[in-house]
């Protein structure tokens, strides 16, 4: 009975044994199966981690060369539309297209008419760049040899720019397409004889060689000397007073500034000589005169107070013969500047005031309503009225007579910028005036006088050279011919070519549309006023705006990317680090 039992708990046991054995291997076999499985799981993904970095790598140049392609792109859609913008605001197109154009070959150059252009200022190089310069023997005569970009002008009389970023050498547009297609000679014209077509020229440098004239002959001559400094005959004032029209105009204006405060700073300066030193005087009223005050205030309160311990007991007056300055401008813009020119402790403005008299110390006005007159002492005397005939437009006005040339802005002209009684003589900008059709003598209307002769002579190269040809060929018919012409004494009817077919020519070609795109005017503290005419209406703007607006306009304006980036860079260094007051 007891080994029974004894063999029955034995058996119970092994049976236990057995089945915890295949329970524990069971369990075993569980886990290492769960471990390979993991362990596949984890291979699997970090296979997959693995294909996914790789993937990134693999897409991460393709992602930097979408964002550079974007970008870039972006810029060059940017650079495009204000290419585009540049091109429409100053009627450039054509300038890309004389690129492509199939041109003269040197050789025959010389053969073709010689047009001489007399000037190197808006209109005479607006004209020069759209001349198709191989259709013509081109000669330029200046006694500068740079254009300057005038309506920044103002700024280099107080350092908001420095004067060599708004000059450009002239003989940069004397070469095209690797060639020279144009002559320039730095000489002043002494005379012009319409009969004999010649030019007669000295050179007026202080640098002189055995030659110092010539003569030159011409068949088509473009005077755009532009305008002189209207002094109205005031006695004095081509002596004592400052203008506004060079280069060295500004440089002695900034020179004079410092000069006077300089000077009031000696020791026992008497009290009566400093206020003197001190008292500025701008006579004109007009936006140059505007400007230039402007300027001024904001060289004494950015500047001149920082350094100059007299310069807060500097007095700046604006004289004006009319009742209102800027009188071109809206009622409004009109009311708006003289309120803010007052409302600086330093400016004052003098309307209907006239300057009779001018002395090395002093000027004597006479106030135009009252007839009083008054002297008053001034350190500095800067003359912006105005405008009037240079030497030379009055010399050929005179040799034409009096009976056709009896205007005294300039040349009279006809819809084509023909002078009248003259053949082959032409006049643009500051120089000439059409009765019928009076323009304001700025640059803008320069400039786009310039363009269209420039534009008008392209279309008419062919009858140009055809009538040159038949005037060499029949030489006595054509004296004949111009001394019919100067019997003529009509206005216009007495400018005709030497052959109805040139003359038919002329006529059939569109006339000269000025479009007016607006004036502008700085008024200091970073504000200035802006007035836009249309056909029926009439928009006036003024404040900070219009500042960035001023300058926008006339960044645009400037002619070369050299240009742009010099003045670019002396608004930013006359912002950050202010205006040098050196002298020299």
């Amino acid at each position: 009975m007891i080994s029974r039992a004894f063999s029955k708990v034995n058996k119970n046991q092994l049976i236990k044994t057995v089945s915890t054995n295949r329970i524990v291997a069971c369990k075993n076999n569980q886990t290492q199966f769960i471990q390979r499985f993991s362990t596949s799981t984890d291979n699997s993904n970090n296979n997959e981690q693995n294909q996914q970095q790789q993937q990134q790598k693999e897409q991460e140049p393709k992602k930097k060369m979408n964002k550079f392609a974007f970008w870039g792109g972006l810029a060059v859609a940017g650079l495009g539309g204000f290419w585009i913008i540049d091109m429409v605001v100053n009627d450039d197109f054509d300038s890309v297209t004389d690129k492509f154009r199939t041109r003269l070959p040197e050789s025959e150059r010389k053969k073709r008419p010689k047009v001489v252009i007399l000037g190197t200022g808006w209109g005479s190089l607006c004209f020069l760049r759209k001349l198709h310069t191989d259709l013509f023997d081109v000669t330029i005569i200046s006694p500068r040899n740079y254009f300057l970009f005038t309506p920044l002008l103002v700024g280099g009389t107080t350092g908001t720019v420095e004067v060599r970023s708004i000059m450009e050498p002239i003989r940069k547009y004397c070469k095209r397409a690797d060639a020279e297609d144009a002559t320039f000679y730095e000489a002043e014209c002494l005379s012009v004889d319409p009969v004999s077509k010649k030019v007669k020229c000295y050179d007026n440098s202080a640098v002189k060689g055995e030659v110092s004239e010539f003569e030159l002959e011409y068949d088509h001559l473009i005077v755009g000397v532009g305008a002189d400094n209207q002094t109205f005959g005031i006695p004095g004032v081509k002596e004592n007073a400052c203008f506004l029209k060079e280069i060295n105009d500004t440089r002695n204006i900034r020179d004079k500034i410092i000069d006077c405060l300089e000077t009031a700073s000696y020791p026992g300066q008497p009290e009566k000589e400093i206020d003197r030193l001190l008292n500025f005087v701008v006579v004109g009223g007009g936006p140059s005169g505007v400007e230039f005050t402007a300027e001024l205030n904001d060289f004494l309160q950015s500047d001149l107070l920082k350094t100059y311990p007299l310069a807060k007991r500097i007095n700046v007056t604006l004289v004006e013969a009319l009742p209102h300055i800027l009188t071109i401008f809206d009622k409004k813009i009109i009311d708006h500047v003289e309120k803010r020119l007052q409302s600086s402790n330093n400016t004052k403005i003098w309307t209907k005031t006239a300057v009779v008299g001018v002395r090395e110390k002093e000027i004597t006005v006479k106030n135009t309503t009252t007839k009083e007159e008054s002297i008053h002492p001034y350190g500095l005397l800067v003359w912006a009225t105005g405008n009037t005939p240079r030497k030379i437009t009055t010399q050929i006005m005179q040799s034409i007579g009096p009976n056709i040339q009896n205007n005294r802005r300039g040349l009279v002209v006809d819809d084509y910028f023909r002078v009248a009684g003259t053949d082959g003589i032409w006049s643009i900008g500051d120089a000439s005036i059409n009765p019928s059709k009076p323009l304001a003598q700025t640059a803008q209307v320069a400039s786009q006088q310039g363009r269209y002769l420039g534009r008008l002579f392209n279309q008419l190269a062919e009858e140009m050279n055809n009538d040159l040809i038949k005037k060499r060929e029949n030489p006595d018919a054509h004296k004949e011919e111009k001394e019919k012409q100067q019997e003529k004494l009509n206005l216009f009817n007495s400018i005709t070519g030497s052959n109805k077919s040139f003359e038919e020519a002329v006529k059939e070609k569109p006339l000269f549309k000025y479009k007016h795109m607006g004036t502008l005017a700085y008024v200091g503290d970073h504000q200035a006023v802006a007035e836009f005419k249309g056909d029926h209406s009439t928009t006036v703007s003024e404040g900070y705006i219009t500042y960035y607006l001023w300058r926008s306009v006339y960044f645009t304006k400037l002619l070369s990317v050299r240009n742009r980036a010099l003045v670019s860079f002396d608004w930013l260094k006359s912002s950050v680090f202010g205006r040098d007051i050196s002298r020299g």
